[in-house]
């Protein structure tokens, strides 16, 4: 048995896996909470406050009857960034990917350097989703607090360091930061000279393999069972979410509708990412080739939120029966501002189009459509680097709550859909990746794809390339604005 610990944007999730990937049945549990949000674009979460969640999650699969625990594998998301002091104790809050507060310093970085030079090498473009423009915005609007920070990490370093008294930055989670050189897998000197941090600053990289025994106290004391059983250092969830629906090579597309949306590939010999989509790595051997956006299922959210729109069932019956762009609206989703394709800060959400008889189920419909072009974008420029015949295996609460909108994306892209049967796949993905270390399966060993099938309207694509033509027509004006 192998323990997947998943800590995401809004949920932290444990579970227990057997030797085959499988979910043991009856031991998973999950604590939710919210990401702050602040009035000058702020994303905040607060660590103490995951710690705690990781803890009863743990506590939760460990009881009843005994399990033979051979690894713990951990995911969390990918960009988060955390101040520690030489303690170890967090005195910055976690600064998430959609804090759009580094802006104006993003913008400053791309006037001095060559964006597509560090793009080529750390394969992240100058944005404050990334480290550089956040610490160097940090250093200038909290210099007391970050004088204090003796370590820059992830939520992941921060659970390490906790547990064992010290810790490490896995690959994988090094390569969302902005900093790493991808090809010699070190800490990048230009970028972090933009971020204004050294390197002995960060924690030194290690590889996903490199687990670490020995729980220190109370933690050993708590859970006897994992006193000497290995912990794996943090992977990413994306990087996880992409094993755990079997997507480890180019003939899969990986698409995940979370909170946000991103479609991603594994690739052994990756080329230099395309301008619009970013590269991290897996591991030290395998990278990765994608585009998130940051628009997601926290568009529809925050449509329920202000809306109040109809309940999940009596919604999606309403959804289903629209046809496409009946509507007549066109929406910009950038709620969280923009990353792939464009990586434009400081964009804010648009809606054209209203009228008096605009219902909200309109205003749902065209949001969730706006996403998925969105997506197909994404998909127009990342197809290329796959395999000619790659399927795309969709994931994600987004798809797997809504046969409505998993529909309006296969329609929009104008390829299948596959869908996961994997309800978890980030903790599956964990799972399996702590299996691999192990020795127990490889992460070559795919099943043949066994989800069911979305197949695409050519009718309805045309009438969304059509959408998606409007889409770009406004955004080219907003931008001019």
């Amino acid at each position: 048995m192998v323990i997947a610990i998943d800590v995401g944007t809004s949920s932290a999730r444990a579970s227990v896996y057997d030797a085959a990937a499988r979910a043991v049945p009856g031991r998973f549990h999950q604590v939710k909470y919210e990401p702050r949000v602040t009035p000058d674009g702020g994303m905040e979460l607060d660590a103490p406050r995951l710690l705690e969640a990781v803890a009863e999650c743990v506590d939760h699969v460990l009881a009843g009857p005994a399990l033979e625990v051979q690894a713990v594998a951990v995911a969390t998301f990918w960009h988060g960034l955390l101040g520690l002091d030489a303690a170890g104790e967090a005195v910055t809050p976690l600064f998430m990917w959609a804090d759009r507060r580094s802006a104006e310093d993003a913008a400053i970085l791309r006037g001095a350097l060559d964006d597509a030079a560090v793009h080529a090498r750390t394969g992240c473009h100058l944005h404050s989703s990334y480290w550089p423009a956040k610490l160097r915005w940090l250093g200038h609007t909290r210099p007391a607090e970050a004088r204090r920070v003796a370590r820059w990490g992830s939520f992941g370093e921060l659970l390490e360091q906790r547990l064992f008294g010290e810790a490490a930055t896995s690959v994988c989670m090094a390569s969302g930061t902005g900093l790493l050189d991808q090809q010699r897998t070190r800490w990048d000197p230009e970028a972090l000279a933009a971020a204004g941090v050294e390197a002995d600053r960060l924690w030194p990289l290690c590889d996903r393999a490199e687990a670490r025994r020995g729980l220190r106290a109370p933690w050993s004391r708590r859970w006897p069972a994992l006193r000497r059983v290995p912990w794996l250092p943090a992977v990413a969830d994306g990087a996880a979410s992409n094993v755990g629906s079997d997507c480890v090579g180019p003939q899969r597309i990986a698409l995940n509708v979370g909170t946000s949306a991103a479609l991603r590939i594994v690739t052994t010999s990756p080329p230099a990412p395309p301008p619009g989509l970013w590269r991290y790595r897996l591991d030290r051997q395998r990278s990765m080739l994608g585009g998130a956006t940051s628009e997601g299922g926290n568009v529809l959210a925050w449509l329920d939120h202000v809306l109040r729109l109809p309940a999940r069932e009596e919604l999606e019956t309403a959804l289903a029966a629209m046809e496409p762009d009946a509507h007549h609206l066109t929406v910009l989703p950038f709620l969280a501002g923009e990353r792939a394709p464009g990586w434009r800060d400081g964009l804010r959400a648009t809606i054209a189009g209203l009228t008096l008889d605009t219902t909200g189920v309109d205003l749902a419909r065209a949001g969730l459509e706006a996403v998925a072009l969105r997506l197909a974008r994404v998909h127009d420029l990342l197809r290329p680097c796959a395999a000619p015949d790659a399927a795309v295996v969709a994931s994600g609460g987004g798809i797997v709550h809504s046969p409505a909108w998993a529909q309006i994306i296969a329609d929009a892209l104008g390829c299948p859909l596959v869908l996961s049967p994997e309800d978890e796949a980030t903790s599956r993905g964990a799972a399996r990746l702590a299996l691999d270390a192990l020795g127990i399966t490889g992460l070559d060993e795919a099943p043949p794809l066994a989800g069911r099938t979305i197949a695409p309207d050519p009718a309805r694509h045309a009438r969304y390339q059509e959408a998606r033509a409007r889409q770009q027509r406004l955004d080219d004006a907003v931008g001019k604005v």
